[in-house]
């Protein structure tokens, strides 16, 4: 819900549009862009300028992106991170009401205008118990309703085997609580816990319990898996995807588990494991999201997939900041500095791919006349990009500026 605005003038860009750049200015109506004013003369006649639309709006407030980019707002569609800023240490426990409302307040800066705030229905490996979950599913619906800096919306990670879960997924999906779903199968074998003893590793380091403790996790989880109700579950993706709600698998790890997750409704490959499989999925039509970290370190923290290969391959379009938000935008620009793609290309996998995969293009994801004017101006310190300005809804919410 975004609130009446007064007209906005953001002039003397950039603008990174989907697919090209342009130096011009961008009219802001009633939160939406009525105008794209380039400077310069395109063989048909004059473009509109800047004094044209102050002319129409002389109460326009005027942002001087001062020759910096100006780009689409940034749609973070797998991102986990309000998760520590409810635990940041182990037994350390903040108020979820806290955790959100300081959470929100850094994305802005990173250039993120819409959250799925990635939150996990299954059996916990860390914070994430159903407690964590029903409470910041209610809280942010809530929150929603009376005020937002940016767009804050749901996640639902779920744990196939968490039969107990199962019911609460699909009162979310029938009442649009959330708006993303994926499947996940965190188990020892597969996924990103292919690799013998990983799996316990994880869940000892994590949860601080011992071997014999880990050791009676692991055969739970494997009883429970034997009773996985994939019928439900493809219900369940159906049921998501006729509410126009995204779904996605999680570290595909081989064709055939790609196939699986296809067949249970997913639109969107999260993290594949291998080059083959985000080829495959790319094959099965599926959008395929690599991780924003992954792209900036150059690795994978886990050993798999390179994201900046399989961009450079055609085996992913669409990129998130998965647990660090302020990797996004630097990501972006690492691919185009280096040649994996160019600008314009590298902001869609951060904006109008994932707005699409989520079904959400027509209002989001890119400069186009009456889409809102979600935007940010980006300037560039040492190679660094670094925001300036935050606009959402034709909102400015954030503004940054340094001494010298």
């Amino acid at each position: 819900m975004d609130r009446p605005t007064s007209p906005m003038l953001i002039r003397d860009g950039q603008l990174v549009l989907a697919d090209r750049v342009i130096k011009g200015s961008v009219g802001i109506v009633d939160g939406r862009i009525t105008d794209i004013l380039e400077e310069e003369d395109r063989g048909a006649g004059i473009a509109p300028t800047a004094a044209s639309f102050l002319d129409r709006y002389p109460e326009a407030e005027v942002v001087d992106a001062e020759g910096n980019f100006v780009l689409p707002g940034l749609i973070d569609i797998h991102c986990d991170a309000i998760e520590k800023e409810v635990q940041p240490r182990p037994n350390t426990l903040f108020p979820l009401e806290m955790a959100l409302m300081e959470f929100e307040r850094k994305l802005p800066l990173h250039g993120i205008t819409t959250m799925y705030h990635s939150l996990s229905l299954g059996v916990g490996l860390s914070l994430r118990g159903d407690h964590y979950l029903t409470g910041m599913v209610d809280l942010i619906g809530r929150y929603n309703e009376r005020r937002s800096m940016i767009r804050n919306l749901i996640h639902l990670r779920f744990e196939i085997s968490h039969h107990a879960g199962l019911p609460i997924a699909e009162r979310y999906v029938e009442e649009g609580a959330i708006h993303y779903l994926s499947f996940m199968d965190h188990s020892p074998g597969s996924g990103q816990y292919r690799k013998p003893g990983s799996f316990e590793r994880y869940v000892m380091k994590n949860q601080g319990v011992t071997m014999d403790e880990v050791q009676t996790i692991v055969e739970e989880l494997a009883e429970r898996r034997k009773s996985v109700d994939t019928d439900r579950l493809k219900k369940l993706g159906e049921l998501a995807r006729s509410r126009s709600i995204g779904v996605a698998s999680h570290d595909d790890d081989t064709l055939e588990q790609v196939n699986r997750s296809h067949a249970l409704g997913a639109n969107v490959s999260e993290f594949p494991i291998t080059l083959e499989t985000a080829q495959y999925a790319v094959t099965r039509g599926m959008r395929v999201c690599v991780g924003a970290p992954n792209i900036v370190r150059g690795v994978s923290h886990d050993g798999n997939l390179s994201a900046s290969e399989a961009i450079r391959l055609g085996a992913a379009d669409i990129i998130c900041s998965d647990y660090h938000p302020s990797s996004l935008l630097t990501a972006i620009f690492k691919l185009a500095d280096e040649g994996t793609a160019d600008l314009p290309a590298a902001v869609r996998m951060a904006s109008l791919h994932p707005a699409q995969a989520m079904s959400a293009d027509s209002r989001i994801g890119s400069i186009e006349r009456d889409k809102s004017a979600d935007l940010i101006i980006v300037g560039r310190y040492e190679g660094m990009p670094w925001v300036t300005n935050t606009i959402v809804g034709g909102v400015r919410v954030y503004r940054s500026s340094v001494r010298y």
